[in-house]
């Protein structure tokens, strides 16, 4: 990608109107980036992509998605799981009709099962994921993401391992998701260091020219994140993140998650321009 380039997730809260609006709005903002929401279903139809394609093109705004909450790829009911495959698979592909580069997801929950084999059932259920993709799109991005609870599936390590295994697939970097499911580490300038070390030691410089990244503020309990806050609420160290970012030169988007999406945004966007 060009740049690192700032954006929200979903339309702006200022905005009144469609996704189409949503989309000159973040352009209007002086963001780059948007992330369609899709967490409570696919809302978008088909009849809708060809529209929002040329407007983000206009506007040069690069869009990425976020499929929906109730993907459980470890399930043991064979519905669930089919369910959770279609929920992704569906997401990327109204994704690719947009114009879009990467689709994120939150793979699973270990049900005090055996991480590895929790592993094992996640990886293959990618893989059936990217063969159906593949037969639209060889390009778009499927990125499992980093989940901020402890009973959730996806640590650092988990979502790299399955970008070395899975071709067409890429991690999703939740930052405040680290932050909250190891309890208030990953949150220093040494730590964010290592994040991105890990990352391009694994997956190689390329990976951090192409990244998905989400950042906001959040407040977590002994089981790891409660809920999201606004950045100056939070402990989460946004100020070194954006510092580490632009040492290691990394490009893609960084989505904000936060309530006051688009004022975070541009708040981090700021912050990263005065480093």
């Amino acid at each position: 990608m060009d740049k690192l380039r700032f954006g929200t997730a979903g339309i702006p809260i200022s905005t009144k109107g469609t996704t189409i609006d949503g989309i000159s709005d973040v352009r209007k903002l002086n963001l780059d980036c948007m992330e369609l929401e899709f967490v409570r279903g696919v809302y978008l139809k088909e009849d809708k992509t060809e529209e929002v394609k040329k407007i983000a093109q206009k506007e040069d705004i690069v869009l990425s998605a976020h499929a929906p909450y109730f993907i459980n790829l470890n399930s043991a009911e064979p519905k669930k799981y089919h369910a959770s495959v279609n929920y992704v698979l569906n997401s990327a592909k109204m994704l690719s009709l947009s114009g879009g580069f990467s689709v994120c997801f939150h793979a699973g929950y270990y049900q005090k099962q055996n991480p590895q084999l929790v592993y094992e059932k996640i990886r293959d259920g990618i893989k059936e994921i990217v063969k159906k993709v593949r037969e639209f799109d060889k390009n778009i991005w499927i990125r499992p993401e980093i989940s901020g609870k402890k009973s959730q599936f996806g640590d650092l390590k988990e979502v790299v391992r399955l970008s070395q295994d899975i071709e067409q697939v890429m991690p999703c970097i939740d930052f405040s998701h680290l932050f909250a499911r190891e309890l208030g580490k990953n949150n220093t300038k040494g730590e964010f260091r290592l994040i991105l070390g890990e990352i391009e030691k694994s997956l190689g410089k390329e990976a951090l020219e192409e990244m998905h990244m989400h950042a906001s503020g959040i407040e977590f309990g002994d089981k790891g994140e409660r809920n999201h806050l606004t950045l100056e609420e939070s402990k989460f160290n946004y100020k070194d993140l954006m510092k580490v970012l632009k040492e290691f030169k990394v490009k893609g988007v960084l989505i904000c998650e936060s309530p006051n999406i688009e004022k975070d945004a541009l708040l981090m966007q700021k912050h990263y321009a005065s480093v």
